[in-house]
């Protein structure tokens, strides 16, 4: 049958009998339309992927249309460099903001790069099979803690200590360096995973050629893996700073937001305000349509194009690392001018650059560790004392480094292995101090009072179980909407799609929308959902935002584990006469069914643990009864503990109750995808 008889899912059918086609009066056959079963599945399934890049789409020109009137107003310029920001007297300068953004960000990589590069590499090149098959997904829940627990333990341990250990420096016990330390802990599981990833795709052909010229473990890993997997490390660092830029509820409540720039600007000390900590804190008082609410959207506008370059930079790194091993081609420009430019430098030239690489390295380092040292002792010391002090550091690293040349490589190794191994413990035992303080203060607020009892007294006293039905509600509604979605886009890019301009555009549309902080979805849930759509402060405007939250994660993980079945399934299932969606639905997703589920489980646990999007789009402090209406606001279990935290004084033993149900619900929900990924992946047959 000709391949035009199929255009439009029709095929020519009107032979019967033995090969005989019947006739018509005329003596010609007759040609009878047979509906191919494929046209509609695949109909559907485009227009699921096409959910996404309208919802990028809208989302961006939603947003970018009321942000206008404050550009207009204030002028483009004026609103990026002016540095005052006090909407009451009519001052919308966002540098503040910007600032404080930038600050806190670039402290949280400052924690989060070696901690978690250094537990990457010792989970790939040290841990043993069995040791890195425990401590990997030790070191994922991380990720699974919401923020706002995060935001709650640093308010109740972290600022504490902080100001006991910085009586001096510290006027108050929030600071920028306390968001940088909360958010760079918080950055850790992305970088740690993304790292080790990049690590471990390094072919083992790499290692086993170092091995065999003579050098030892530790050498193989500076020499040869780390340069081999040095952009999927970038990549990692840049996903941690967007994981930082985008997050909301953990900074707002340690950093002091106070919108000013601090003074000197590396004061560690001193209060700061993001973007995210602006659009929160001002959005649910200012008046609607106004300057100061447009400016805010302009600032989330700032926000979402940050974050979205931001990740574009870190997949764009990412694809010159699959590059670099092989696993895609690299264009052919590109290898022609890297070839261009070698052939134009002589052999004495290349050998010159390589041996004063280390010169150059060693100089760099020692002028980014004077600068940072002479920085931060003059916080604690004089101007003169802070640059002695300074030079004296700076001049026993680069004697340490030149003494570093006499050790043995055994011994080199030794130091190193045994380092990373401190290092890795230090990274568990701040993994242990947040639950464990959470489990010993919260459990014995547990009962069956706290559990099924309501609230009173502003949540000082009572039970939560408003807050636990209104969360599974979120929960539950958010699945209903986003699973359609998300699980058809990942059958038609994995099963449908041809490398193209749409496709592109669906992938970079999916990247930008799991990219977008959460804090912007909850602005355009209540300007576009709350207000415009009139749906006021409701479960379906809340499941409607996180459904378009946690889309992207379904799509990504739903393609990932359909891909990974072998075509051959499919070929053999289409030889015995089923058509290709038959085939799908029948012998492909229920071979990718563990991925699938555990990509639905990761999402819906992260929307369990938001509250910034539902704070402006469903959640109320208080409700003193369970009700099940979509068109109503519900108690939520993240706000009710941002809440109790942050406004109700003498709540302590409540907040820690709180804490402890939510972080519960989370865990198990992350806990429950791990076992079903153990299960589908030992039970794998390809």
């Amino acid at each position: 049958m000709a391949s035009s008889d199929m255009a439009f899912g029709f095929e020519e059918v009107g032979k019967t009998g033995a090969g005989l086609e019947t006739p018509d009066v005329k003596g010609r056959s007759i040609n009878s339309r047979r509906f191919n079963p494929d046209t509609i599945p695949k109909l559907v399934l485009t227009v699921t992927a096409l959910s996404a890049v309208i919802v990028v789409f809208f989302i961006i020109v939603y947003i970018t249309s009321l942000s206008l009137p404050a550009f207009k107003e204030i002028g483009v310029w004026e609103f990026i460099t002016g540095d005052r920001w006090q909407p009451g007297h009519g001052y919308y300068g966002a540098l503040p903001l910007i600032t404080g953004t930038v600050l806190v960000t670039a402290g949280s990589i400052m924690f989060a790069v070696p901690l978690g590069v250094g537990a990457a590499i010792y989970l790939s090149e040290i841990a043993s099979e069995r040791v890195r098959n425990i401590l990997k997904p030790v070191c994922e829940v991380f990720a699974g803690i919401p923020s706002v627990v995060y935001g709650f333990f640093g308010m109740i341990v972290l600022c504490p200590f902080l100001l006991d250990l910085f009586p001096d420096q510290l006027k108050y016990s929030t600071s920028w360096l306390a968001g940088s330390i909360l958010l760079g802990i918080m950055a850790l599981p992305t970088v740690i995973s993304v790292s080790e990833d990049a690590i471990r795709a390094v072919p083992v052909s790499y290692r086993r050629a170092s091995l065999a010229m003579g050098a030892t473990g530790w050498e193989t890993t500076t020499k040869v893996i780390l340069p081999a997997a040095s952009s999927g490390v970038i990549a990692a660092v840049i996903l941690g700073i967007g994981r930082a830029m985008g997050e909301t509820m953990a900074v707002i409540m340690v950093s002091g937001n106070s919108p000013i720039i601090p003074e000197p600007l590396f004061n560690i000390f001193s209060n700061i305000r993001t973007l995210t900590a602006t659009v929160a804190l001002e959005m649910p008082e200012v008046v609607y349509n106004g300057i100061h609410y447009s400016s805010l959207f302009a600032v989330a506008l700032l926000l979402l194009v940050s974050v979205i370059l931001v990740n574009l930079t870190a997949n764009a790194i990412g694809r010159r690392t699959r590059r670099k091993l092989g696993i895609i081609k690299a264009p052919k420009h590109s290898l022609d001018l890297k070839g261009r430019i070698l052939d134009r430098i002589d052999d004495e030239t290349l050998r010159a650059i390589h041996r004063a690489k280390p010169v150059i390295r060693t100089m760099l380092s020692a002028a980014v560790l004077f600068a940072l040292a002479s920085m931060m002792l003059s916080l604690f010391m004089s101007s003169n004392m802070a640059l002695l002090s300074a030079g004296a550091i700076t001049a026993g690293f680069v004697l340490l480094s030149r003494a570093m040349r006499y050790v043995s490589s055994t011994d080199k190794q030794t130091a190193a292995h045994t380092s990373l191994k401190l290092l890795m413990v230090f990274v568990l035992i701040l993994l242990a101090v947040i639950i464990g303080d959470i489990l010993v203060k919260g459990l014995p607020a547990i009962s069956t009072d706290f559990i099924f009892g309501m609230p009173s007294n502003s949540g000082r006293e009572g039970g939560i179980w408003p807050a636990i039905t209104g969360t599974l509600e979120l929960i539950s509604f958010t699945a209903v909407i986003a699973l359609p979605l998300g699980i058809g886009a990942g059958i038609y890019l994995s099963q449908y799609a041809r490398e193209n301009k749409f496709t592109r555009t669906v992938r970079n549309a999916v990247d930008a929308l799991n990219g977008t902080p959460s804090i912007v979805f909850g602005l355009f849930g209540m300007s576009a959902l709350v207000m415009a759509l009139g749906w006021g402060y409701s479960v379906i405007a809340g499941s409607v935002t996180l459904a378009f939250m946690i889309l992207p994660v379904i799509i990504k993980t739903t393609e990932e584990a359909v891909s990974a079945v072998p075509k051959s399934l499919i070929e053999a299932s289409m030889a015995m006469g089923s058509s290709k969606w038959q085939a799908i639905y029948k012998v492909v997703l229920p071979a990718a069914l563990g991925g699938v589920i555990t990509g639905i489980i990761l999402s819906l646990g992260r929307a369990a643990g938001e509250t910034a999007p539902i704070m402006f789009t469903a959640a109320v402090a208080f409700k003193s009864q369970v009700s099940f209406s979509l068109f109503e606001p519900i108690m939520a279990l993240p706000y009710h503990l941002y809440f109790l935290a942050s406004e109700v004084t003498g709540s302590t033993a409540n907040q820690y109750g709180t804490a402890v149900v939510l972080l519960g619900i989370v865990l198990s929900m992350f806990l429950v995808a791990s076992l079903v990924r153990h299960h589908y992946s030992k039970n794998a047959k390809w």
